[in-house]
Formats: C-alpha cells, structure tokens, sequence
C-alpha cells in the first residue's frame, strides 16, 4: 500500500510539474493551416500563458462590474464588461460567460471613445454575418449570442491599439425562495465542460459546441482586472438577515427593508465562484399574491402561489433511491470531498423499509449491485467503502450512468428517485434532458450541484424534467443542511392535484411549468396575459394530506402598475422555457419561428435571436486584427485536471511534452489496473 501511495504522489507530483511547464513550451497559436482538421477532433478547453514578448494583448477583459437592483422578488441587473486592447496589434476579443439559466437578457449598448451604439436585436445569422462583415471592413463590432440559457458569448472585434471599449448588458430575473429563504446567484465563470461525443452528426450540428473549446489559467490563477459586485436590496418587508457563503460581504442598511450589499475585499479576485446572496424576511412566509402590469398595448400578471403549511403523513410510503455520483477529474479535491459527505449523508439516514443503490461514473460507470438492495447496516457499509475508494479522475460521461440507472430492474411498490450528485460540467444537456423526460412517468429526479461555480442549466434541468427539486452544495459545511433538506422535501409533498381557476378574470396566454405537486415551503409562479378589466377571483385548489385546500384571491383588489416593465420580461422567458423546454429544441420550424419571433418582439436573446452593435466608421483599414480567445480561471476547487485539451502559448514547443507522457504511464497504468481488477458491479 505504501508503495503505491509513493507511486500516485510522485506521478502526482510530475504531472503538476509538467502541467505548469508545459504552457511555456507548448505550440503556438494555431494558424489558418491547421483549422481544416479542427472539426474532427474533439473540442476541448485549454490552458493558455502570455510570454512577456507576445505583441498580442491576451487578456483584453480588464473589468467586470455588476449593479443588480432587486425589488421585491425581481432582480435587475446591469453587467459592464471593459475591454482594452494594451498591445501593438488590433485584436477580435472573444469572452465566454455564464449567467443564471432564468435571465431574461434584453438590452446591450457599445462604446468605444465617443461613439455610444445601442445593440440591436437580430435573427441570429443575420446578426452573426452582419458581425463579420463589420470585422472583415474594419469597423469596431460587438456581437452577443446564447450559447446555453446559462452561456454567452461575447464577440467585439477591431479594438485597437489603445483603445478601450464598454459594453453594457441588461437582464431580468426572478428570485425564489424556499423556506423563506430567498437566494439570488450570479454566476462569474463557466466551468471546463466535458464534450461527450453526440450521438449523430445532426445532433453535433446543433450543439453547436465551439464555445467549448475555451482557454483557461492554471488552478489558483487569475486573469488581471478587476470584478465588482454591488446588490441593493429593496424587499418592502423588513429584512432579518443578510448573509453570502460564497464571498465575503459588506451590508449598508439604509432603512429596515432596504440594503446595499458590496464585496468586503474588493482587491481579492471574486471572479472564479458564484456569487450566492441569501436573505431572509421578518414574520410570516409571504402569503400567495397577485401583481397586475399594463405597457398599453398588452397586460401581464404574475400570480405566486405559496404552498400550505407542512404536514406530516402518517404513513410513507416505501422508497428507492439511486445515487448517482459524478467522480470524473472536474470534481477532484475539495469537490468531491464534499460530494462524498453528502452522499454518506443520504446514505446512512436512510430507513430500513428503502432500498438503493450507487452509480459512479467518469469515463466509465462503476455500480454498486446489479438491483437495488434493502437499507441494511451492511449494504450502507458497501456503498460508504465504494465511495471511499475514489479519488477523482476523467471526463463527465453522464449519458451512459443515467442509462444504467433507469435500467436498473423496478422495485414493485417503491417509489422510485434518482438523485444526481455532480458540478454538470458537460456539453449534452440537451441528450440527458431527453432521456430523462423519457422516464419520468417511473421515476422522479433530483440533482445536487457540487462546487463553486456549477453549471445551474442542467443542475435546474434534471430537476424540472424529472419533477424534483435542484439543490447546490457549495462547500462541506452545506452537505449535512442540504441533505435534510432533499429528506424533508421527499418525504412532504404539501400540495398535491393543484387547479388553479380564474372566474371573471379574462386571462390568456398562461405560461408556467408549474407541476402538480407542491414541496417544502417552496412557492410557484405562474405569467400569463389579461385583458378587459381587472376583476374577478383566482382561486387555487388541490390536497393537503387528507384535507381539501383553497385559496382565494380577489383581482379587483390588485392596483394596476404601468411602469413595471420587469413582468412583460418576465413572460417572455417563461413563454420561451414552454415552447423550447429542457432537450433538444423540437425540429417544428413553426415552434423555432415562434421563440424568433418573440425574440424580436420582446427584444431578448433566445437560441435563435443574438444582439449586434456596430460602429460604422472604418476604425482598421488594414484589417490585420487577430483573434483572441480571454482566459478564464477555473472555478475555485477544480483543479487542472478537469481541462483536457491541452496548452497554447506564444513560445518553441520543448522537450516537456516528452517527459509529461513519459510521468502519466505509471499513473495511467496504474488506475487502469486499479479499474480492471475489479467487476463492473460489486459482488455482495
């Protein structure tokens, strides 16, 4: 056993030697030559490093400055990105960033020196080729596309020597709450995704996946500039608490429900985690309500509907869990550790009368046994050695793991739930989503995001799809609190069979992916359309344990808004979510004309509308700008395995690159022995 410890941490330790080295040695940037063979090969983030003679400013980001105004439940928040060309060569800037998957991204304006250009809205290819020809005359361009509804890009092309250049975004979004708990998240860097192969060319086609491919610093790395965060939070309650687990805060109370909220150390780099602000409200959890707008050619509504009281059920009926556990190199270290602390959690506290079972999964899928088995005292022993055993390594394979667990064999009476345990960090939400739609009539998912920055798209996904609840571990401390929290909610539904009913109130276009069944104190909200006058009586209905519920809400009582622009946003994105839902954008043209045309209307980005500025004086007649992809750091806990596409600096390759391969055998041979002495399922 010692000797196979010496073995891992002096591999260990060669591997991170030649990881660090090798970015100075690596190949240069590539060149047009070699893009043809590009497309065959497997896109992969990167490391990259700027040699102190590169004539090519590599990290034109010098600033990100974020002002969110949070009124109520709605956030408002303005993004300003200042990019500056330092070097002696015009440069195309490219930045890949994340942002809350429930945005609503409606507004970007440009400006660079005196020339202010307020982005327009375009159908996608019109707006990319519109971007092109821009960069291709000389003229100064930006260029925002959705990638995901949790990715962008940015594109601004032709920033010159000395210049600096100030986009400014715009975005709304609805803030949730569970337990009277309320959480806003701004997400600050996408993490190193994996590209699992698709499974056609027509699906890699759509994927369109060359974001992907994105450079990164080194673990502990960060790009210079600088990242500022201010929140000023006005609820109409008085506020009980304020609190981030992400970051360290600084909390102005202006008056009992007002705050403004900074970073405490604005000099230490906040880019490389998500920001998570956590507020709670005196007295009682706030009681269902209605908020009226009207923009004078339509009129929106947006209805929350609070969930009753918690009851506890007699009787429970008995479960089956299957943990599916995310080892791959992304979640090595403090990620996985706290994974680990999590699933022991679930694990252990579970009954006698369940059953489980436990799915690994990297680049491979290990599981506990071939059917789920009883909660005893020895079977939980099994599962906590199995678990002990990891240590992290590969890509995110997660397609075949959660093929192998809807086809694990049905425990008849058992109420079946498939828990996710990851950071999400893959490129084919699309395929899981519908893989798990295709199962949700036998089982329900639920998905824990482990880490700093996760990818809360397909973290929100499983849970939406699958009819559970999403829930993000961000450090150790949170796995034991999150773990009673997943038990307390599967265990209570609080509402099930839920109607919800609008007598006198001419309400159309409803859109909302409410589910039928309400858990914990966690509320719903429901956008639709109205017209004539405001009146009548909304009345919810459905069961509380053994007891009829209603609830009744006169509309005439409600005041009428007609500055509140928020709400028509609002709409549109959940209008979107309806027509698109989570998985492959339906090959309907009529539905992917509907989401253009709201896209247009409402002027917001959706997969298939992007924003583009341009200013039209030519700025580069020589047009001899190039190309630069900015570093991002990694996520905070991630370490340099979880990047697996290689190097690119600005210097000769060297002799490195041999002695990495030659360090990586024992390492690689060693895991691969490790991995083969052993059955793909566990003998008990």
């Amino acid at each position: 056993m010692k000797r196979i410890k010496k073995l891992l941490c002096l591999s260990f330790a060669l591997l991170t030697f030649a990881a660090y080295a090798l970015p100075a040695y690596a190949a240069g940037e590539k060149t047009e030559e070699e893009s043809p063979g590009e497309e065959e090969e497997l896109l992969a983030p990167y490391f990259i490093i700027q040699t102190e003679d590169c004539p090519v400013d590599l990290f034109p980001l010098k600033s990100t400055e974020v002002t969110t105004n949070i009124n109520g439940v709605i956030a408002e928040t303005y993004v300003v990105q200042t990019y500056a060309n330092e070097g002696d060569t015009p440069i195309n800037a490219r930045y890949v960033f994340p942002t809350s998957s429930d945005v609503t991204m409606h507004g970007m304006k440009m400006e660079i020196g005196n020339n202010v250009v307020v982005a327009k809205i375009k159908e996608k290819e019109e707006a990319k080729t519109e971007y092109e020809e821009a960069k291709s005359e000389g003229k100064s361009a930006s260029l925002l596309e959705q990638k995901r509804p949790n990715v962008f890009t940015m594109d601004v092309a032709n920033i010159m020597p000395g210049d600096t250049a100030r986009i400014e975004l715009h975005y709304t979004e609805l803030i949730s709450s569970t337990d009277g708990i309320y959480e806003f998240s701004f997400p600050t860097v996408v993490g190193p995704r994996y590209a699992a192969p698709p499974e056609s060319e027509e699906k890699a086609d759509a994927q369109q996946d060359d974001w992907v491919s994105s450079p990164y610093l080194a673990d502990g790395e960060t790009p210079p500039g600088e990242y500022l965060i201010n929140v000023n939070l006005s609820t109409g309650v008085p506020i009980a608490g304020i609190e981030s687990k992400s970051h360290e805060i600084k909390v102005e109370q202006k008056e009992d429900s007002r705050a403004e909220i900074t970073l405490a150390n604005p000099e230490d780099y906040a880019g490389n985690r998500d920001f998570i602000l956590n507020y709670k409200l005196t007295g009682e959890e706030v009681e269902s309500g209605l908020m009226l707008t009207s923009s004078g050619e339509e009129n929106y509504f947006m209805l929350t509907v609070q969930p009753p009281e918690r009851f506890t059920p007699e009787e429970i009926p008995p479960r089956e869990y299957i943990f599916v556990l995310d080892v791959s190199g992304s979640m090595m270290g403090y990620p996985l550790d706290t994974a680990k602390l999590l699933i022991r959690d679930l694990v252990t506290n579970l009954k006698e009368t369940d059953k489980f079972n436990l799915i690994l999964f990297a680049n491979e899928t290990f599981r506990l046994s071939p059917e789920s088995l009883p909660a005893t005292a020895k079977n939980i022993r099994y599962a906590t050695e199995m678990i002990d055993e990891e240590m992290g390594g590969g890509g995110t394979s997660m397609m075949p793991a959660l093929e192998e667990a809807v086809d694990i064999p049905e425990s008849e009476d058992f109420a079946r739930s498939v828990v996710i345990i990851t950071d999400g960090y893959v490129s084919n939400e699309d395929e899981i989503f519908n893989l798990i739609n295709n199962h949700m009539d036998t089982s329900s998912f639920f998905s824990f995001g482990i880490g700093s920055s996760v990818n809360d798209y397909l973290i929100k996904g499983i849970a939406q799809c699958g009819m559970g609840e999403a829930f993000v571990v961000t450090n150790s401390e949170d796995a034991e609190s999150s773990a009673s929290r997943f038990r307390t909610y599967i265990e209570s539904p609080l509402l099930t069979g839920m109607t919800i009913d609008y007598e006198g109130f001419d309400v159309y276009d409803v859109a909302t992916s409410a589910p039928s069944i309400l858990y914990a104190q966690k509320p719903v909200v429901l956008f639709g359309k109205w017209k004539g006058e405001p009146s009548g009586t909304i009345t919810i209905t459905g069961k509380s344990g053994e007891e009829d519920y209603v609830q009744e809400i006169p509309v005439n009582d409600v005041t009428v808004d007609t500055e509140n622009e928020a709400i028509r946003y609002l709409w549109a994105r959940t209008k979107l979510d309806q027509l698109a839902g989570y998985g492959s954008v339906r090959n309907d043209e009529s539905v992917k004309d509907e989401i253009t045309q709201i896209g247009l209307d409402y002027n917001m980005t959706t997969p298939y509308t992007s924003f583009i500025a341009v200013i039209e004086e030519v700025r580069n007649p020589e047009g001899d700008s190039r190309d630069v992809n900015q570093a991002s750091p990694l996520p905070l806990g991630v370490s340099n395995l979880a990047v697996g596409g290689g190097y690119t600096a600005y210097s000769e390759p060297g002799d490195i690159l041999f002695v990495l391969i030659l360090t990586a055998i024992p390492l690689l041979v060693f895991l691969r022995r490790r991995r083969g002495g052993r059955s793909k399922t566990l003998s008990l």
